[in-house]
């Protein structure tokens, strides 16, 4: 599926940077998730044809395994706006890598729009409306959903203990965005005092900033088990374009 070009109306610079560096153990696949078919085409490839399709974007970085066998041989490995770096074992450690490798390039003020590969069902309309919301941010924001089911607070012996108050709980989705500057250094500050961060905005949390969440779309689904498959494998057919 090819989507037609589109250009964000940020008011400064943005970046994307996509982790790809992980095996997807829950699959249960031989290969890494972000290498298996889905309509014809990787993951990853579907995850990229989005992200391209944003003309006016300062760059794209993907973190890929050391020693990937699977990326050159994709089309999108050719692209002109695409860059890889060595990823890391954490996913933290692949996004400062990949900060790393533009931080001569990019500004502190300069957005970076951190997104999931196993994320290929975003739909680029959906990217804009995060933008819009958080142009001229100071710290940034990420795409969540309100949580709608009862959510129940267990021991470990699976023992109720408590029903959580589901008005204040978002189930965070990518892209994820952030002001350079910030996200460089609250994921350094991360890694120095050993705090393992499951996400940026985790990161940013623990340097003391409070992100703001920007209603996703259930659309936005997150591969991570083998059923995850024909539900984004249906999401795909039913978007005409990637708008």
């Amino acid at each position: 599926m090819a989507c037609a070009s589109v250009k964000s109306q940020l008011s400064d610079p943005f970046w994307f940077v996509v982790p790809a560096a992980g095996v997807g153990a829950r699959m249960g696949m031989e290969n890494p998730k972000q290498y298996l078919q889905l309509n014809q085409q990787t993951i990853i490839e579907h995850t990229l044809t989005k992200l391209t399709a944003f003309e006016n974007s300062r760059g794209i970085v993907v973190a890929i395994a050391d020693n990937d066998p699977y990326w050159s041989e994709l089309s999108c490995a050719k692209q002109s706006q695409v860059q890889t770096v060595v990823g890391g074992a954490e996913r933290y450690e692949s996004v400062l890598n990949a900060l790393e490798a533009i931080k001569t390039q990019a500004s502190d003020n300069d957005w970076v729009l951190v997104h999931d590969v196993a994320r290929p069902c975003i739909r680029l309309s959906l990217i804009q409306s995060l933008m819009r919301e958080l142009d001229g941010h100071e710290v940034g924001g990420l795409l969540a959903l309100p949580v709608s089911d009862t959510i129940k607070r267990v021991a470990d012996d699976q023992a109720v203990q408590q029903t959580v108050d589901r008005r204040y709980l978002w189930q965070a989705q990518t892209p994820q965005m952030f002001r350079f500057g910030l996200l460089y250094h609250s994921l350094q500050q991360a890694l120095a005092d050993g705090r393992v961060v499951t996400d940026e905005s985790s990161a940013l949390e623990y340097a003391g900033y409070q992100p703001r969440v920007v209603e996703g779309s259930a659309e936005n689904v997150k591969i991570t088990r083998a059923e995850d498959l024909p539900l984004a494998a249906f999401y795909l057919q039913q978007q005409e374009s990637c708008a």
